[in-house]
């Protein structure tokens, strides 16, 4: 009698065993990817906060500076020709927008005008010292009420317009005037890239879309998982050898062949869990370097992919939303958390660590929070949550010059044009 009762025990917990979701039986939506095997680990995933590690190492850093590199289809921004004078030339003033602490929006920079938008929907274009050369508006009664966000790229001499009410359109940048006008069935949530007469967005329904950018017809579109909650995460994408390599809402990497939307691989980094947290789930920007993709979230992980197949180089534990900088063989991110990190870009080894607050006094440290930063060749610019403008030396890591900005929330640092901007609600300032 006793054996066939551990007999039944046992095959109780044998059964039990197979079919929970932290066995080894897995499938392809509750485990990020057989992939995941060959992840390198460098550190123990930990939801510790960090500490500074190797903070007195001063870095050999390349002087590679880039010009206007604000358009890269790959979001390989890299080091900006920006000299750091910090000096306010002119602003940029717009009708104060409903949500601006999202932060999740981003002027259009031309050679010496900027483009922006105010809280009817009004597509604005300025000079170089902030004088309005035209506005135009494109919406009803009803949808200038609806706070309208707009996004913005540019092709030739015309300007691509995508929004959260599902509108898509195409402006005459030299006049303002419209050329076409079109309606998706959801709203648009992620960053605009161009190639070949068409350009790519992702909607809120994890959809990828490509239109004809001479009359907005649409091309073909893909479907990938979808969410049950809305994130407030903006979508990225990146294009690469005719492969348009996107990230959704829910954790999904996806790349699909250019002309025919067909998936060339794709690699879920989350568990099916994510789909119902992700109005809480952050993630960064793309970013290539022409063989692989470099990503991180709010989740402690931060990702190395092969672009050709999507397998895992290397996985860190960073904690991160913000877009990762690429200098020379060198990876820069600060996390959520206000740390600096500097990481190998081949090997995923974390280098040295600083803590960004350290200078400021310990009650306040709580409160603060980076809401993004640029790198101008040796300096780092950081934009924090309480309207101040970090100037970090990145070769040794220390904190040079702490700007007040605005007495609120303000944008991540924007260079361009051997200029930085910021965005308070209200005003893009423009320093030299």
């Amino acid at each position: 009698m006793i054996k066939v009762f551990l007999l039944i025990i046992f095959s109780f917990l044998l059964v039990n065993c197979s079919l929970n979701e932290n066995s080894k039986i897995w499938n392809n939506k509750n485990k990020k990817s057989d992939e995941i095997k060959n992840i390198k680990l460098i550190l123990e995933k930990k939801n510790g906060v960090p500490k500074e590690l190797n903070s007195n190492l001063k870095l050999n850093l390349p002087k590679i500076y880039s010009d206007n590199n604000i358009f890269h289809n790959q979001n390989n921004f890299g080091v900006q020709n920006y000299s750091g004078k910090l000096n306010k030339v002119s602003s940029y003033k717009f009708s104060k927008l409903n949500g601006f602490e999202q932060l999740n929006f981003y002027p259009l920079f031309l050679d010496n005008d900027l483009i922006f938008f105010d809280k009817k929907g009004s597509v604005i274009k300025y000079d170089k010292d902030g004088k309005i050369l035209w506005k135009r508006n494109y919406y009803d009664k009803f949808e200038k009420k609806s706070d309208p966000k707009l996004s913005f790229s540019k092709e030739g001499n015309n300007l691509i317009v995508t929004d959260n009410l599902s509108k898509l359109y195409l402006i005459n940048l030299n006049t303002g005037d419209l050329i076409w006008s079109k309606r998706n069935d959801y709203p648009f949530n992620s960053e605009i890239k161009t190639l070949k007469n068409k350009f790519f967005v992702v909607d809120l329904k994890n959809i990828l879309r490509c239109f004809n950018i001479k009359d907005g017809s649409e091309c073909w579109n893909l479907k990938t998982e979808n969410s049950l909650t809305v994130s407030n995460s903006k979508n990225s994408l990146i294009l690469d050898d005719e492969l348009v390599i996107f990230n959704n809402i829910v954790g999904d990497i996806t790349a699909v062949d250019f002309n025919t939307g067909l998936i060339v691989w794709q690699l879920p980094t989350q568990s099916s869990e994510i789909i119902n947290e992700t109005y809480n789930f952050k993630h960064s920007r793309l970013v290539s370097d022409g063989k692989n993709i470099f990503f991180s979230n709010n989740k402690n992980e931060f990702f190395s992919l092969n672009k050709k197949n999507g397998s895992i180089n290397w996985m860190n534990t960073v904690k991160s939303n913000f877009t990762p900088i690429l200098v020379g063989d060198l990876i820069i991110t600060i996390s959520d958390e206000g740390y600096l990190y500097v990481i190998d870009k081949d090997k995923g080894n974390i280098i040295r660590i600083n803590y960004i607050f350290k200078d400021n006094r310990v009650k306040e440290r709580r409160f603060l929070k980076p809401t993004g930063f640029s790198i101008g060749q040796n300096m780092v610019y950081v934009s924090i949550n309480n309207g101040k403008l970090k100037k970090i030396e990145l070769s040794t890591g220390k904190d040079i010059q702490n700007i007040n900005i605005s007495r609120e929330i303000i944008s991540m640092p924007f260079i361009f044009n051997k200029n930085l901007f910021v965005i308070k609600n209200g005003t893009v300032i423009k320093y030299e």
